[in-house]
């Protein structure tokens, strides 16, 4: 990601929270896209280890053990391999949804992650965040494995305040 592009989603904030949403097009077939998204070996390459029952209802456990964040969730919607959709948090913490949506297009896949986060979090934070997970995701769908790439974040976040801010 090059200063250019980085924080090129958009991100707004309103009475009821914040949203951010970020696409991003891959040159391969929908479902090698939607197995790096549910499948366990396919999440740990580009997000951390974790599991996704598939169906709706079915859990979600990812654990970010450098972190020490967990997300348990569930399962809002399953419906492979066009839209995948739970929160971004556990137990009794406020609702994050998360919601996936992959279409063909030209050829490959394009994906569009919508972020939404309660009143008082920063949705620059977690925008950024994402944005340097789909740079690993971008890695992983190539056979490529990648460390968190701290500079795209970085990057991505001062954009994204200065979207909030403008």
């Amino acid at each position: 990601m090059s200063e250019d592009n980085a924080g090129a989603g958009t991100v707004r904030r309103d009475g009821n929270g914040s949203e951010a949403r970020l696409v991003r097009h891959f040159d391969h077939p929908r479902w090698a896209v939607w197995n790096l998204l549910t499948d366990a070996a396919g999440i740990a390459r580009w997000l951390a280890p974790g599991t996704i029952e598939p169906e709706e209802g079915g859990r979600v456990h990812i654990d970010f053990a450098d972190s020490g964040l967990v997300i348990d969730s569930r399962l809002t919607t399953f419906a492979p391999p066009a839209r995948l959709a739970y929160s971004w948090s556990s137990g009794d913490e406020p609702a994050r949804p998360l919601l996936w949506e992959l279409e063909e297009q030209d050829g490959g896949t394009r994906l569009a992650l919508t972020v939404t986060l309660p009143p008082g979090e920063d949705i620059a934070k977690a925008a950024a965040g994402f944005d340097a997970h789909l740079e690993m995701l971008a890695a992983a769908l190539e056979g490529v494995p990648i460390k968190f790439p701290f500079e795209t974040y970085l990057l991505a976040r001062r954009a994204y305040v200065e979207k909030l801010d403008a």
